[in-house]
């Protein structure tokens, strides 16, 4: 299958991307002129690339000669809390470039799409109440989705993704965090840790977006919308107590010591269906067990 792929040197896409190869799928990333494809890997080679200039047309032309059967987006500028600074690019990449994205696709003829969202965008479990202006602009994005899906007929999947983790991951997130801590015993400032957290191994992730590439083949509903959810949060005291226990040592950790953001999410959203034949396999345990498993035997 011809499978065209924005964002794929971020965390998830890149998995995302070897995956695909793996699969034998022939697959397309759409990249910015400054994102390094190196981070991709191996895989890098097996893809054809295209430079994405911001302009539509030439966008457009590139679809229409590449004939993707499904366009995937992932890419996206996420600041969980902005800076007026941050306007104008979180507008830019979250809404132009990803309408942009729908519009190419739609003059080429290209009429399958799964867009990633955020369970930020329900903050306190709401059907719409966005947690900052990252969870809004996605909002934006999906209002304009609708109008490409009732006028154009285009077919939207809509994965909606909480916090992941995994082998490969740049990002100063938890469990990154964590593991650093462990390494380096520096003590980890932390909030009090009663919000919950959702969870999902990467590997998960990337079986939801393989199963909503299949999902195109037996529904014919223009748009639907999938949570792509571990299915057991637990506090954020609870987590560090698991990865302490797998790893066995006590982190330096600071309880307390940061403030809740503004619009913590105390309870991650928890009324989202998942996509139908997908459920998370990968446990915490095993997760972190295997993320880090040469560290701690030379430990």
């Amino acid at each position: 299958m011809r499978i065209a792929i924005t964002g794929a040197t971020g965390f998830v896409g890149r998995h995302l991307v070897r995956r695909l190869v793996e699969r034998g799928e022939s697959v397309r990333l759409i990249m910015r002129s400054e994102s390094d494809a190196a981070v991709i890997g191996e895989a890098l080679f097996h893809c054809e690339v295209f430079r994405h200039d911001g302009n539509t047309e030439s966008l457009s032309n590139y679809f229409q000669q590449s004939r993707p059967e499904v366009v995937i987006h992932l890419a996206s500028l996420v600041a969980a809390e902005h800076q007026p600074s941050d306007v104008r690019q979180l507008i830019e990449s979250n809404v132009t470039l990803a309408t942009q994205l729908v519009e190419a696709m739609c003059a080429a003829g290209t009429g399958k799409l799964i867009n990633t969202g955020t369970s930020w965008q329900h903050y306190q479990n709401e059907s719409y109440n966005p947690v900052n202006l990252y969870a809004a602009t996605k909002q934006a994005f999906e209002s304009i989705v609708r109008y490409y899906v009732e006028a154009h007929e285009l077919q939207v999947i809509h994965l909606k993704l909480y916090d992941t983790y995994g082998p490969d991951d740049p990002r100063q997130k938890l469990i990154p965090l964590l593991n650093h801590c462990r390494q380096s015993r520096e003590l980890l400032r932390l909030s009090p840790g009663e919000q919950w957290i959702d969870i999902l191994h990467v590997d998960d992730v990337v079986d939801a977006y393989v199963a909503a590439i299949a999902r195109f083949d037996v529904s014919a509903l223009p748009e639907e919308t999938f949570a792509v959810s571990s299915g057991a949060p637990v506090s954020l005291r609870n987590l560090v107590g698991q990865f302490e226990q797998i790893v066995g040592q006590k982190l330096n950790v600071d309880w307390g010591s940061r403030p809740y953001r503004n619009r913590e999410v105390m309870r991650p959203w928890s009324s989202g269906t998942p996509i139908p034949g997908w459920r998370p396999k990968v446990k915490f345990h095993s997760g972190i067990a295997n993320l880090l498993g040469t560290d701690l035997r030379a430990a």
